[in-house]
């Protein structure tokens, strides 16, 4: 486990291949696994290092945990995405100002795809993919094509600018608050070293 960043160590903590272990797709679908074991302690220390990891991470709040799980587990699931919006989405209508219900209801799907918009530019560990939908006519078209929902041109600026801000503020903040205590152990653990 080589621990660049603390991206990479939240994913790769939770990633646990077996010693020398690879698989191979065979024709018809079937899976043929070649196991090749040598004298080595990698996986030992991986185990060790993921463990440090894994102890700072279940020891965040559940809802910053399963933010942090949406953008950064080795495993992804329904669940764990569902989780992460509907965290992000009542944090947003907590420090957003009062809004029609209509505006509400499309709050929550312009929620999710912010979310995507947010994972996809710091996907890699180090936060250097550009916004692909930072043009407001890209993502409007996104939203239709995706969740079917039409999201007006007029008074953009007005109607959602403030709005598409405060989501990706939100999302920084339980990035921040999710990733600082793992960025912590690494630091403990290089001072160690």
């Amino acid at each position: 486990m080589k621990i660049n960043s603390a991206r990479q160590a939240w994913h790769d903590c939770k990633y646990n291949p077996a010693p020398g272990q690879t698989s191979d797709v065979v024709q018809l679908g079937v899976v043929v696994q070649n196991t090749e074991r040598g004298p080595t302690a990698n996986h030992a220390v991986h185990g060790a290092l993921a463990g440090h990891i894994q102890s700072a991470i279940e020891r965040l709040h559940p809802q910053i945990r399963v933010f942090g799980d949406f953008m950064y587990a080795a495993e992804q699931s329904d669940d764990i995405r569902e989780a992460a919006e509907e965290v992000v989405f009542l944090l947003v209508q907590t420090r957003s100002p009062r809004m029609t219900a209509a505006k509400r209801e499309k709050l929550e799907y312009v929620v999710k795809g912010i979310m995507r918009r947010y994972r996809y530019m710091h996907q890699g560990g180090q936060s250097s993919n550009e916004d692909p939908l930072a043009n407001a006519e890209k993502f409007r078209a996104w939203m239709w094509q995706v969740y079917e929902v039409r999201l007006e041109s007029c008074n953009w600026e007005r109607d959602w600018g403030g709005v598409i801000q405060l989501i990706f503020e939100c999302c920084e903040d339980l990035d921040r608050r999710a990733l600082s205590p793992v960025a912590a152990v690494i630091y403990e653990m290089r001072e160690a070293a």
